[in-house]
């Protein structure tokens, strides 16, 4: 199965239909599977008096709250009806994250397929019933998490009607830029292990190294944040790739997933027509007199390895020399 590639763009539109649609041009032309934004009503996201959270507060204006900064990222309903319509134009799938109840009910009537938890939504049990009686594919991101309350989310989703199997989880660590000692990819070994599902990698960590790594460890979903410029201003603009890196953090991952391959162990097709050439034979040591029986002193292995087995040395060894051999004759 492909690996599943997320272009995240998130609020990195800065309430600009037109720069949404740069992003969406720019996931395209990376080879992106999906692009995808966020859905929010900041009325019912975040209380007036919510604090910035540091990296935010070091990257957007100062003095305002985080409500201010959020108000002014919103995306209208005609405005992802819009962008909806641009991505069938891209041939790239648009994807959301919804942070409360509307704006599930608003990509529920958009038609959304696949739903995208994030971090901070794992621990409302209203808004996990509500998305689990969709009954649609879901991503569930785990930053903040711990095991058993990915178990707790889970269950939700579960009891509210989603199969287990239309459930993947990406580990995540909810800090930006992520530091790289605290990225800790061998928990999604651990995921995949406990529960028992799909599992990908929503990265935060400057740079294209660690979701490639994850990718090669078995992550099927990587998400990834991206901008067309880092120096924008935006809570999120510093810890995206820019389109070049998208680039190159796609064509990486679709060259890793070739390599992976199937795992049977077995020769391949290439690499057949060189086994005569580097694998050995047994042959004479010397010349060999018809009649003379094989030991140590006038058998030896040596290349091509087109001749007997060496691994048949054993069985050779004693027995009698049916004709003549010259030194380096094939037995």
């Amino acid at each position: 199965m492909s690996v599943f590639v997320i272009a995240e763009a998130g609020v990195n539109h800065n309430g600009s239909l037109q720069l949404a649609k740069k992003l969406i041009d720019a996931a395209s032309e990376a080879g992106a599977d999906a692009v995808k934004f966020q859905t929010f009503r900041a009325d019912k996201l975040v209380s007036k008096n919510a604090q910035k959270a540091q990296y935010q507060k070091e990257t957007t204006e100062a003095g305002e709250s985080q409500y201010e900064m959020i108000k002014k990222l919103e995306l209208d309903e005609s405005a992802h009806h819009e962008l909806l319509s641009y991505c069938n134009g891209k041939n790239i799938l648009f994807l959301s994250t919804p942070f409360d109840h509307d704006s599930i009910e608003l990509l529920k009537d958009l038609g959304m397929t696949i739903f995208k938890i994030p971090s901070g939504e794992i621990t409302n049990l209203p808004y996990l019933r509500h998305i689990g009686r969709l009954q649609k594919e879901i991503i569930l991101s785990t930053g903040m998490a711990n095991l058993a309350e990915i178990k707790d989310a889970l269950t939700v989703l579960v009891s509210s009607g989603t199969p287990k199997e239309n459930i993947t989880i990406l580990h995540a660590t909810t800090e930006y830029p992520c530091p790289i000692d605290e990225v800790n990819l061998r928990a999604m070994e651990t995921i995949k292990k406990t529960f028992g599902v799909r599992v990908g990698y929503s990265d935060h960590t400057k740079g294209i190294y660690v979701p490639i790594a994850a990718v090669a460890m078995g992550a099927c979903v990587i998400e990834k944040h991206f901008t067309l410029d880092c120096s924008m201003e935006g809570p999120d603009h510093k810890a995206s790739l820019e389109p070049d890196e998208l680039i190159a953090m796609v064509n990486a991952i679709r060259t890793i997933e070739k390599a992976l391959g199937d795992g049977v162990k077995k020769p391949t097709p290439s690499e057949r027509k060189n086994m005569a050439v580097a694998r050995k034979s047994i042959v004479a040591a010397c010349t060999i007199a018809k009649g003379e029986i094989f030991t140590e002193d006038n058998i030896t292995v040596k290349r091509p390895g087109n001749g007997i087995n060496p691994m048949r040395f054993d069985e050779i060894m004693g027995t009698i020399a049916l004709k003549e051999y010259q030194e380096d004759e094939l037995i």
